[in-house]
Formats: C-alpha cells, sequence, structure tokens
C-alpha cells in the first residue's frame, strides 16, 4: 500500500491532500449529522466555498445525501469512512502527533482522535471507541480489568463492544465511589462495560474519600478484602485524570483540603491522588482501592483524557511514569507539546 502510494504522489502530487480533505470532511459529517455546510465549514476549519465543492462532489457520487436538515453520510459513504479509518491514520498528522507525544512522555502507545473533547461530546464518543478498539488488541481471556470511574470511563463504557477475542474477563472497580453521581461511579461503569463485553464484574461498596478509622475497619472485610486482591492483581487499568480542583469539589472535599490543594498548586488528581505540575504528590484522600504502587503489578495502565483545559492534568500525572498508554485527543496533544517542560 504504502509503495502503490508514493506512485501515484509522483504521478498525482495533490492526491495525498485530496484524499485527507474527502475523509475528513466525510468523518465529521458522520459525526455530526446531519450537519449544515456552513457548520461544517466552521467545524473542519475550512472556507465554505471549497467545502462547497467538495460536497458537491461527494453528492454526486452518492457519498452524502443533502436534506433540508443537512448532510448525512449514505450507506456507501460510511463503508468508505470505515475502510479508510486505519488508512488514513497512518499517514495523517496525528501520527507524527503520536510520535512526539509518546517520545515528550516516554510512553509504549499514544493513541491521539481529532478535536477537543472540551467542546464537543462526539470527541470523547470518539476516545471511548478508541480505548475500546485498543482493549480489544490486548485483552486476553480470564483477565482482570480494574476501572476507575468518571465521564471519561463512562464514555468508555458506553462504547464498549464484546470482546470476541478474550472470554471470561472481570471488569472490576478501582477505588470506591459512592456519593458521586450514579452514571460515574466505578461500580455503574464496571458493570456496564461487563454486560457489553460479555464479561463479570464485582463491585466495591465503599464510600469515597473515607476518614483514618473508617478506612482501617473496612479494608478488613472479608469481602472488600477478596475484591481488593482481584483490584490489586488486574493486569489492565483503565483510568482517567482530573483537575485537582474540579476533582476535589466533585468529592466533595472540605473547605480546608480545596485551600491545602491551591496553597500547595495542585494541577492534577487521579485513584485519590493530588499532584503538582511536576508530578509530586501533595495530598493523598484516604480511599479504597488502586494505590499508585500497585500500578507497577499491571502490563497496561490506559489513560483516557482529552480537552484543551486537561493538558496540564496530563502533563502532570504522567510525570510520575505510572502508565504506558494515553488516549487523548487532538487540542490536548497540541496544548500538551506547546507547553510541555521537563
Amino acid at each position: 500500500m504504502k509503495e502503490l502510494l508514493d506512485i501515484q504522489e509522483k504521478l498525482f502530487p495533490d492526491i495525498l491532500d485530496v484524499m485527507q480533505k474527502r475523509y475528513k470532511i466525510l468523518h465529521y459529517i458522520q459525526r455530526m449529522q446531519p450537519i449544515g455546510r456552513r457548520s461544517l465549514a466552521e467545524q473542519i476549519q475550512m472556507k465554505e466555498r471549497l467545502v462547497r465543492s467538495e460536497i458537491d462532489f461527494l453528492n454526486k457520487h452518492g457519498f452524502i445525501v443533502v436534506t433540508s436538515k443537512g448532510m448525512q453520510v449514505t450507506e456507501e459513504g460510511n463503508s468508505i469512512v470505515e475502510k479508510f479509518a486505519t488508512f488514513m491514520n497512518g499517514i495523517s498528522e496525528f501520527r507524527v502527533l503520536e510520535s512526539q507525544i509518546k517520545d515528550k512522555l516516554q510512553l509504549e502507545h499514544v493513541i491521539i482522535v481529532s478535536g477537543d473533547s472540551d467542546e464537543q461530546q462526539t470527541v470523547k464518543e470518539e476516545l471511548g471507541k478508541a480505548c475500546v478498539q485498543f482493549l480489544n488488541t490486548i485483552v486476553t481471556s480470564n483477565q482482570t480489568i480494574a476501572v476507575t470511574g468518571g465521564t471519561s470511563m463512562a464514555e468508555v463504557a458506553n462504547q464498549m463492544k464484546p470482546l470476541h477475542q478474550a472470554t471470561n474477563c472481570t471488569f472490576v472497580p478501582a477505588r470506591g465511589g459512592l456519593g458521586e453521581q450514579v452514571e460515574n461511579q466505578a461500580n455503574t461503569i464496571c458493570a456496564q462495560m461487563a454486560k457489553k463485553a460479555n464479561g463479570n464484574y464485582r463491585m466495591l461498596y465503599v464510600p469515597d474519600p473515607l476518614s483514618e478509622e473508617s478506612y482501617h475497619t473496612i479494608i478488613e472485610e472479608p469481602t472488600v478484602k477478596e475484591i481488593l486482591q482481584m483490584v490489586q492483581d488486574a493486569k489492565i487499568v483503565l483510568h482517567s485524570i482530573g483537575d485537582a480542583i474540579t476533582m476535589a469539589k466533585r468529592r466533595k472535599a472540605s473547605q480546608e483540603v480545596i485551600d491545602r490543594l491551591t496553597t500547595q498548586h495542585a494541577v492534577s488528581e487521579t485513584f485519590g491522588f493530588y499532584l503538582n505540575r511536576h508530578g509530586e504528590v501533595v495530598y493523598k484522600a484516604r480511599t479504597v482501592g488502586l494505590q499508585l504502587a500497585d500500578l507497577d503489578k499491571a502490563q497496561y495502565v490506559i489513560a483516557v483524557a482529552g480537552g484543551k483545559s486537561k493538558a496540564n492534568a496530563i502533563q502532570s500525572y504522567f510525570k510520575l511514569g505510572k502508565s504506558n498508554v494515553l488516549i487523548t485527543d487532538e487540542a490536548a496533544a497540541k496544548e500538551l507539546l506547546e507547553g510541555y517542560s521537563l
């Protein structure tokens, strides 16, 4: 395929630009349909007259239909998008961006989807899809998968599909979470993932965070100890990265704790650990579940976090070197690369 593309580029120097442009337009219409021409031009930052000519081409060849409600991708158009997805990713600027982020953060895998999940929910959906696709390439039968809560993980659960290559997998919550919105709790997300993946799941019914006394009492409960052992032995961990102050408020931290995080310049939060921009732990909430030291036992620790606003938190967390996979979006990646400092 690469050799053929090289020959085509010599004969038709503009072919790659045209392919990328038309694929991008088709992909955006598929994600946002029905969508008008002007809105599409704004989304992909292309002049409307150029979009018009490409729309005419795609419509003429039956890849899209134009209705009073907006443009929609046809069955043939969907087929084209699906077949070209892997190919186009391989030659797009994202591969360069992924390589740069991979080198900067010293990671094994980096996957970037287009857009900014701060601005569009559909981009967060793409993050979820990318995580599920990657999971399907690494998971094996009888594995335990530990999952945190949060909106990013909830979207991974929404996009989960059967793990055809792996049977009898068990999803477990990486930490307690009673008190958050039900749909964002690790227990809820685990159950949803397991059902869609045709796997099993276990629950961890404990509040988060806990007082010191309550913590030591709860972890001695036989059922809790059993689940914690499964969590700590998980070979795959799926987690998100949160903004420190936002997560502290969501977890109903006291004003004293929030003031401390502000004074200590906390930037990111994950697994109950709050970190400054250098990746140093400035505060630890007492939580039942995975600890940072436990991550060393896992084969894959997959962080899913996107949006330009998350760049500082992502940089902060990866200074720890605990995760080896990052799934993010274009906006976060570019912001991360521009502002990265050792």
